[in-house]
């Protein structure tokens, strides 16, 4: 298949990024969502690598919360082969809002993406299953065992949106299809947005759209999908990854389902059971245990004897001697303690939080 959107689409590419991240906490204290690292690259630059690869490479970013953090690492781009600008909201302004609020760099069909997901969509797909239907705007799509805990969407045989209905009972909906965070917009939705207030394209603009006869057209064809919203899903993704649930480009793991970086140092009286990920310059000592499900990011140390099972370290975080770290997240330059008993825990330098499990 062909995976380019198409140079003379000129077709931008919009993150909603400035979310406070609140259930994300401890985690997002100091570090704005879309800069958590998947395997060692922030979640922001893993989506952005995987546009260009279909051939977009004019970003603009959304930001509100800590946007000096996302400006400091990307800057404009370049060195992502990349053109980056930066709308910076004084205010949230809701999902809506701020995609009015990117309107003066928009003169054609434009991409939207909340910067918090993690998902196989093909965009070369949908950017042509959107013309091909003559969509004014397209909703990619997740299916869902419970739908009544979010926004469903209902739709005809042709693949056009019929109906949004918000937390519908069981009995109220016949759809499992929820909104997948990831839209494609002719830039006329744009009139319909009021500007310098917040608004919600899910429960605000959506509805207004569908009500003055806008053509809005379904992409369903989303096989893997998840919102890294809470720390349980932090985890899972990477256990995803790990599993082969889900690809990232230019990450290879042997028949063990084993990455790890040339650069490490593992001692070989350490144990490694794969599923692991395991950076560049990681120093595992004597009689640790690794795996399965475990991530190591650049530069961590885990002393001597020490276990980490089912869980995320970050860039230069230590494990201390004889400690166990299980289906637990430790940040950077986290220090965990000898002998200490880590479960189901978010550690930062500072604290440590119970994920609710």
């Amino acid at each position: 298949m062909n995976h380019q959107v198409g140079r003379d689409a000129r077709m931008k590419a919009l993150f909603l990024a400035g979310g406070l991240g609140t259930r994300l906490k401890p985690i997002t204290d100091n570090l704005p969502k879309p800069m958590v690292p998947i395997m060692d690259k922030p979640l922001l630059e893993r989506n952005i690598e995987k546009l260009k690869r279909h051939g977009v490479d004019e970003i603009l970013l959304s930001t509100c919360y800590k946007p000096e953090i996302i400006e400091n690492y990307f800057g404009d781009g370049s060195k992502l082969g990349v053109k980056i600008s930066y709308i910076t909201e004084n205010e949230p302004l809701g999902t809506a809002g701020a995609i009015r609020n990117a309107a003066k760099y928009i003169d054609s069909t434009f991409l939207v993406f909340n910067a918090d997901i993690l998902s196989d969509i093909d965009i070369t797909e949908m950017v042509r299953l959107h013309r091909e239907r003559g969509a004014q705007a397209t909703i990619a799509v997740t299916r869902v065992a419970n739908p009544s805990a979010y926004g469903v969407i209902e739709h005809d045989e042709k693949g056009f949106v019929t109906a949004f209905k918000e937390k519908p009972k069981p009995h109220e909906t016949r759809s499992n299809l929820i909104n997948a965070g990831t839209y494609i917009f002719e830039p006329e939705i744009l009139n319909e947005i009021p500007a310098g207030r917040a608004v919600s394209v899910e429960r605000e603009t959506y509805p207004l759209l569908l009500e003055k006869g806008y053509r809005i057209a379904i992409y369903d064809r989303c096989s893997y999908w998840l919102d890294l919203g809470t720390p349980e899903k932090y985890l899972k993704a990477h256990k995803d990854i790990l599993r082969g649930y889900h690809t990232l480009q230019g990450l290879e793991f042997d028949e063990n389902r084993q990455y790890i970086s040339p650069t490490a140092r593992i001692s070989r009286r350490a144990k490694v059971i794969g599923p692991v990920y395991i950076g560049d310059n990681v120093v595992v000592s004597p009689f640790a245990f690794i795996g399965p499900d475990t991530v190591l990011g650049d530069g961590s140390i885990v002393g001597m004897g020490a276990k980490v099972i089912g869980s995320v370290v970050w860039n230069d975080a230590q494990v201390g001697f004889g400690a166990s770290v299980v289906d637990s997240m430790v940040m950077s330059n986290c220090r965990v303690d000898s002998n200490s008993d880590k479960y189901n825990t978010v550690l930062t330098e500072e604290t440590s939080c119970p994920i609710a499990v």
